[in-house]
């Protein structure tokens, strides 16, 4: 505020306001901090818990913008193979470890393999597999309650589909909820510096671009066209594609058992998701490697989790049990 005074006009900044101030610019500063270092979190003010850190939000918006740079680098075979390839191989690591393996602990494996898959889960910037476990298995034991933090049926659909996880309240691992994952240093470390691995991949691409660029010009493409289509664009849909089950899978489909809460089952996010879309058998027995629990039900994730049982990569491949089916309704 302004205080008169005869000999000249000062500004008197009240105490609140310095304190005010202050309180923003720390809150900013440790939002820019966890870019890079998510132990950065502090406590959460309560006021602010439920609401999108647009600070923290920046980097995820930045990485919808870029897709548009499709109309500056231009396409070519080899950019929207690497971009499909990208895409496949993320979903599965998304689908297969850091949902069936480090969510529900529907299989085993070893520890080299446990954290190549978690460093594949790491590159789809989904955040460290801690964090995504302990959010998961929140979702499952409050199902479309209040205390789900994207339930579509309490929040709406913008929010279950994308907005829940920009807030200060969900950016922290809730390490009560996965104490038998947290003792693994490497799992840890991934979950604390989750934008290390995206960020190494982006470079990656860009610099493979460059190289075809150079030693197969043929090929037309270069490294822009890479970092543009195998990072931002197969990265983008990788994204909306799983958390559609956040969002479209408890709204639209059927509902084969009487689970709780309003899980449904849905060919089309079936397809896309590699099997995670028949979501109303997962809910009703998420202890299966399999979501598909009819042979007609397309299950891409159990299929290569098969093939790596077969090649030894992973055993103990949990079924689904007899008394499962017994209790289906249709």
């Amino acid at each position: 505020m302004y205080a008169a005074n005869p000999r000249r006009t000062r500004l008197v900044t009240h105490p609140a306001d310095s304190r005010s101030a202050a309180s923003a610019l720390l809150r900013h500063t440790g939002s820019l901090r966890r870019w890079f270092d998510t132990a950065a979190a502090g406590e959460v003010d309560a006021g602010d818990a439920e609401r999108v850190d647009w600070v923290r939000a920046v980097p995820f918006l930045a990485l919808h913008l870029a897709c548009l740079g499709v109309f500056v680098v231009g396409v070519s075979p080899i950019a929207l193979a690497l971009a499909a390839a990208r895409y496949a191989i993320r979903m599965f690591a998304i689908t297969g470890f850091y949902h069936r393996y480090f969510s529900h602990k529907t299989f085993r494996t070893s520890r080299a393999v446990q954290f190549v898959f978690a460093l594949l889960g790491a590159s789809c910037v989904q955040r460290g597999p801690l964090w995504w476990a302990a959010h998961h298995r929140t979702h499952h034991r409050h199902a479309d309650t209040p205390q789900d933090p994207h339930s579509p049926a309490v929040h709406g659909f913008l929010w279950s589909h994308m907005g829940w996880f920009l807030t200060p309240r969900a950016f922290a691992t809730d390490w009560a909820r996965v104490p038998d994952l947290a003792g693994y240093p490497e799992l840890r470390w991934l979950d604390r510096y989750d934008t290390l691995v995206p960020v190494l991949l982006a470079l990656a691409l860009y610099g493979l671009g460059a190289l075809l660029e150079r030693v197969a010009p043929g090929l037309g493409t270069s490294g822009g066209q890479l970092l543009v289509w195998g990072f931002f664009v197969s990265t983008v849909v990788l994204f909306h594609a799983t958390v559609t089950i956040n969002s479209l899978a408890h709204r639209f489909g059927t509902r084969r058992f009487p689970t709780r809460d309003d899980s449904r089952n849905n060919l089309l996010l079936a397809l896309i998701t590699f099997g995670e879309g028949w979501h109303n058998n997962h809910h009703f027995y998420p202890g299966s490697a399999r979501q598909g629990f009819r042979w007609w039900e397309i299950d891409l994730t159990w299929y290569g989790l098969r093939l790596m049982q077969a090649l030894r990569l992973v055993h103990d491949l949990k079924p689904v049990p007899a008394w499962v089916a017994a209790r289906a309704e249709g």
